[in-house]
């Protein structure tokens, strides 16, 4: 298995001590667990004045090195350090004006964390008074607001575009790693460029020269072989043949990784000629590669000191000054092992590594950057400590991520070397079967905690790694009697985990036994708990309800105690706000005097559920915060800013369940809970919640639950006027086809209660109905779908608002650039919009506040509507609501970002009924600019998924981007998003799909100088008497990407109406294999008219050899026109 080592440092040219803090963490391939051990080393020297003596110091079965006189002065006394004599300050960096580099849109590999880590690295250097411009086109984050930064662009991070805005801004530093592998490359490409050296901008923390040695395999080979440190036998190729040639000679199996990239992009283990040929054909395309021997990827915990030894002897070796991590291959049997990688950057784990330990990493290492060391910096979370004193736990912290691969058609779910996960989730317990229970129900909210799910083939299940293979473990020790061994022999998973579960499967059979409430006495029931098992997980297995064990534990006085993250194990007094429940004590660690505001945040990042509702969560505890109130944020993921130690008074790290949220308020005695700001799964719990005594604030959960009815919904509509689309709830396949025939093909299925669309299809015909009910619905009176007569060519508008007592406050109306039938999170959104009438506008308006009024609504709220003609009144169009959700919604921080209003913030003063905002008509005021939202999509990472786009979302991220109108605010929005490259005149189009769209796209490409490519004669036929050619379109990706290779082909436009019917299918083919080559792609009409228009705009700029200054390179404020938010 991999280890990950993470540290801050900070190396001196020629001097070998350094000051270091690192936790080692383990985890397996289906079980993944990083647990914290910490060691920090209190040795350098300065200017030449070198620490004389370094001790080993046991505690807690840890080893920490400390110098020897910091048991004279106060350990944990910044001040008694410098006085010591023996640590002095250096000279800290003279920048007045700091160029941060965010990470742009999230994606599978780079995600929530860098808002986390770039927060982070904000206010370390506010706090240091040091002018912050931050770069970052992702508009949903909290970084990029003023609260943070003092200036901020959203703009693509490019090249390109830093040139400008650096000449622009003339800063004096710039900080490269705090904004994932977007912000190293762009740095080490301007870096190349002698942009840094031509405007004397510097370099911050870790240097160029060791970026470049850790991220190109040949230096990092030749730096570490420097100091005999194992790697795994390498050759770097640049092509299939050179791939196929290495690997025969360092022996198979072989992993190829990519230079300059993240989460292992592009990687894959081969174990012959044949994976290896098709695996290099698809990495090829992204970047220059490095083939590597294979070996075991298993270890164990008790050879931790001997791998941080290594990474202190590499870091120092390398120069690395910041935050870098280090991952190695250990062999479980032998101390032999190999360095994988270092990334001398914040990786995506510092914001686990930070939650987990207490220690805040990216905040330290922006401080290190400005020229601190670490025993002058205090810790900011314990309040007790220094900088160099080492975190030591008294407690279990359990990762698991969450993986949406169930999305995705013909996906392969397989997990490896390339990361597929979207998001994961850290819980903390005293014991780890505890905080594994934890874990699991909160990566999905169906998952009850340790649980068996039948498979086919369970010994297969077992062998090869996917998103499921942990409840294979669960069913094989569970249901079919798999002993340990067995298990071990068939997963690999190290025997002291299997030997957990064990326990767990104990406590599990136990229960199942018992069935019946009435014979949990109090030992059984306490066991349980401290096993981590929840109460709804205990009803299932005795056959009750969740109530009815949640009302005898209390009786049997049974209950949760509220512990500290106390990263001093009890050494140190630990003044931290920053809290855990767990069964497995005996007292609580803080007194319940302060009657907070819960404020409950969105859990793990998800497709449909990402950064946008951290944004709310923080909005929301801010906003609260400044008009007096105290706040307890309950979150459990460790890449957000919500879960950072200084935005609420109280902050628990824990599930987002009924059970655990009505302990905790039952505990806090709190004064309400806000569930309108953290998404869907908030939601999920507010009824149950008020039904059992809690107040929730805002919008009664009765309407919520009315809102979300669909035949109360309807109702509502129906008789406040509001129109919708023709729509039934149906159970049978035969009443679900006479309602399509009925109202018309093509029609839409789905679920009565789905998020993000999940399950939804467009159905065209009766055999694909019938299909879709029989094989994948399942439809039945136990399961009933909705059945809504689909619109086609209507388009999308978003409302997205905020009400008080039913009174409308502020609205936004937001205009989709694709027709309906994207998902509104995969769709392209302009604000203001950019075609929409007048007329349009206000009855938007007058929709939301009627829906607002019968509703009775307090709080934001969002609505999907759809504009269509209507046959009898063509000059008058039909606006009909498809969906409404009385809660904040992913588009709200784009709407408050664009028009310049914090909608969050009016929401909270209406939750509490405090300072309310007067009404105000924000659609009614001039804004002589466009800001557009772009999706971020991860198409790279989900090997087999098929690129196109639908009524269930896929994206991961979103961007976006200003302008003085659409076209422009869009061309440099797509630009923003990952590896867009756009297309030169004179270069190779690939054209394909069935809407007749295309032919006029075509038209106006090739007026634009493309050469012009169809895979079929019957399409060159459609496109007459535009010039195309018809190529050979091999389905063999090798022969394929010849082809492309051959033609120069640069782009793909493919306007498919549907969906491919197999892998076989020609239009599948053409968008996968664009995705794999790394080749531009367009899949939806609109998008692709508007980019043509963009390009004839846009072209001669960017063909021209004076490079002037981009209409776009503006700072946000110069748009809005403030710094309000």
């Amino acid at each position: 298995m991999a280890l990950l080592t993470q540290y801050v440092c900070r190396a001196l040219p020629g001097i070998g001590k350094g000051l270091f803090r690192g936790h080692g963490g383990q985890g397996a391939v289906a079980l993944k667990g990083m647990f914290m051990s910490t060691t920090a080393a209190a040795s350098r020297a300065i200017r030449g004045r070198q620490l004389t003596q370094i001790r080993g110091n046991r505690l807690n079965g840890r080893t920490r090195l400390i110098h020897s006189s910091a048991r004279v002065c106060n350990g944990h006394d910044a001040a008694a350090y410098i006085q010591s004599g023996h640590v002095k300050s250096v000279q800290r960096e003279n920048v007045k004006k700091v160029l941060v580099v965010g990470s742009g849109g999230l994606s599978i590999g780079q995600a929530g964390e860098f808002d986390y880590s770039g927060a982070q690295a904000i206010k370390a250097l506010r706090e240091s008074n040091v002018h912050t411009i931050l770069v970052n086109p992702n508009i949903a984050t909290i970084q990029s607001s003023h609260d943070l930064a003092d200036e901020i662009y959203f703009l693509p991070v490019t090249p390109e575009y830093l040139t400008h805005l650096i000449e622009r801004e003339r800063p004096d530093g710039v900080l490269l790693t705090f904004g994932g592998q977007t912000a190293l490359n762009v740095g080490i490409a301007l870096d190349d460029m002698g942009v840094f050296a031509r405007n004397n901008v510097k370099v911050l923390g870790t240097p160029i020269s060791t970026l470049k040695a850790s991220e190109d395999r040949d230096l990092f080979s030749r730096a570490l072989n420097e100091i005999n440190i194992p790697i795994a036998e390498s050759v770097a190729v640049s092509s299939v043949d050179d791939a196929l040639a290495s690997a025969e000679k360092i022996g198979y199996p072989v992993i190829v990784r990519s230079a300059f990239s993240l989460g292992g992009l592009g990687s894959g283990f081969a174990n012959d000629k044949a994976e290896l040929q098709a695996l290099a054909t698809k990495s090829l395309s992204l970047t220059l590669k490095s083939l590597s021997r294979s070996r075991s990827r298993a270890g164990r915990r008790s050879k931790y000191h001997m791998l941080r030894s290594a990474a202190i002897k590499i870091i120092r070796h390398l120069g690395v000054v910041g935050e870098c991590n280090v991952q190695y291959a250990l062999n479980p049997n032998s101390l032999e092992y190999r360095v994988i990688e270092v990334n001398a950057r914040l990786s995506r784990s510092s914001a686990l590594a930070s939650k987990a330990t207490g220690y805040p990493l990216a905040y330290t290492a922006a401080k290190i950057a400005l020229g601190h060391t670490l025993p002058e910096l205090p810790n900011a979370v314990t309040k007790t400590t220094t900088a160099n004193f080492e975190p030591s736990l008294d407690y279990i912290v359990t990762k698991i991520p969450r993986w949406d691969l169930a999305k995705f058609q013909y996906v392969n779910r397989e997990i490896g070397s390339s990361m597929k996960s979207v998001g994961e989730v850290m819980a903390v317990g005293r014991t780890f079967e505890e905080s594994l229970q934890k874990a699991l129900r909160q990566v999905d909210p169906s998952f009850k905690g340790f649980m068996p799910m039948p498979f086919r083939d369970l010994d297969k299940a077992l062998t090869v790694p996917t998103d499921r293979r942990f409840f294979a473990v669960a069913e094989a020790m569970l249901n079919q009697g798999y002993s340990i061994d067995k298990i071990h022999e068939l997963t690999k998973i190290d025997k002291w985990f299997l030997g957990k579960l064990s326990n767990l499967a104990a406590v599990y059979n136990e229960l199942r036994e018992i069935g019946s409430l009435y014979g949990l006495n109090r030992d059984v029931l306490l066991r349980a708990k401290k096993h981590g098992y929840s109460d709804a997980q205990i009803a299932e297995l005795v056959g009750s309800t969740e109530l009815e064990v949640r009302a005898r534990r209390k009786r049997l006085d049974i209950h949760p105690w509220v512990k500290k993250i106390d990263t001093l194990a009890a050494e140190f007094p630990a003044h931290t706000n920053y809290l855990y429940t767990s069964y497995n004590a005996s007292t609580h660690d803080i007194d319940f005097n302060e009657h907070g505001t819960i404020v409950l945040g969105s859990g793990v990042y998800r497709i449909g559920s990402s950064v946008e509702f951290d944004w709310c969560g923080v909005s929301c505890a801010r906003g609260l915060r400044r008009v007096g109130m105290k706040t307890i944020m309950i979150n459990y993921n460790p890449e957000t800013v919500s879960t950072d130690f200084d935005e609420c008074e109280r902050l628990y790290f824990d599930e987002l369940s009924y059970e655990r949220v009505m302990d905790i308020y039952e505990l806090e005695t709190a004064s309400g809970i806000v569930v309108s700001v953290g998404g869907q799964l908030p939601q999920n719990i507010a009824l149950k919640l008020q039904e059992t005594g809690a107040k929730v604030l805002g919008t009664d959960p009765r309407m919520i639950d009315n809102a979300e009815d669909r035949h109360k919904f309807s109702q509502m509509l129906d008789k406040i006027g509001v129109d919708q689309p023709a729509w039934k709830e149906l159970t049978s396949v035969e009443e679900a086809r006479t309602f399509a025939n009925t109202v018309g093909y093509p029609v839409l299925v789905r679920p009565s209660y789905v998020l993000s669309g999940a399950a939804m299809s467009v159905i065209r015909d009766e055999s694909s109905l019938k299909n879709k009910l029989e094989n994948a619905a399942a439809v039945s009176p136990d399961h009933p779908v909705v059945i809504t007569k689909f619109i086609e060519g209507a388009r999308e508008i978003d409302v997205d608002a905020v009400a008080s007592k039913g009174q409308l406050l502020v609205h936004a109306v937001s205009e989709h650039v694709e027709n309906a039938g994207v998902h509104s999170g995969d769709a392209t959104i302009a604000l203001p919009p950019y075609s929409l009438s007048a007329s349009v506008k206000d009855r938007c308006k007058e929709i939301a506040e009627k829906v607002a009024s019968a509703f009775q609504i307090t709080g934001p709220y969002n609505m999907q509507i759809i504009e269509a003609v209507n046959p009898e009144k063509p000059d008058v169009p039909d606006l009909k609501v498809i969906e409404c959700n009385l809660r904040a919604s992913r588009s709200f921080p784009f709407v408050s970002k664009a028009l310049g209003v914090n909608f969050i913030d009016v929401a909270t003063r209406a939750l509490v009924g405090k300072d309310v905002p007067a009404p105000r008509d924000l659609m009614k005021e001039k804004h002589d600019y466009v800001c557009v939202k772009v999706p971020q999509f991860s198409w790279t990472r989900l090997a087999g998924a098929d690129p196109f786009l639908g009524v269930e979302m896929s994206s991961t991220g979103e961007v976006a981007c200003f302008g003085k109108d659409v076209k422009e605010a869009y061309w440099a929005a797509i630009q923003s998003t990952q590896n867009f490259k756009v297309p030169l005149p004179g270069h190779g189009v690939l054209l394909g799909g069935d809407r007749k769209e295309l032919a006029d796209v075509a038209a106006k490409l090739h007026e634009l100088g493309y050469k012009l490519y169809v895979a079929e004669k019957a399409l060159h036929k459609k496109l007459a008497p535009v010039p195309v050619t018809v190529i050979d379109f091999p389905k063999e990706k090798r022969a394929l990407r010849a082809v492309f290779e051959k033609n120069d082909i640069q782009a793909v436009f493919n306007l498919a109406s549907g969906r491919g019917k197999s892998t076989e299918d020609q239009d599948y083919i053409m968008r996968r294999n664009a995705v794999d080559f790394n080749v531009t792609l367009f899949n939806d009409v609109r998008c692709a008219e508007l980019f043509v228009e963009c390009l004839k705009e846009k072209l001669p700029l960017v063909l021209s050899e004076e490079k002037t200054m981009p209409n776009e390179v503006k700072r946000w404020s110069d748009w809005i026109g403030s710094h309000a938010l």
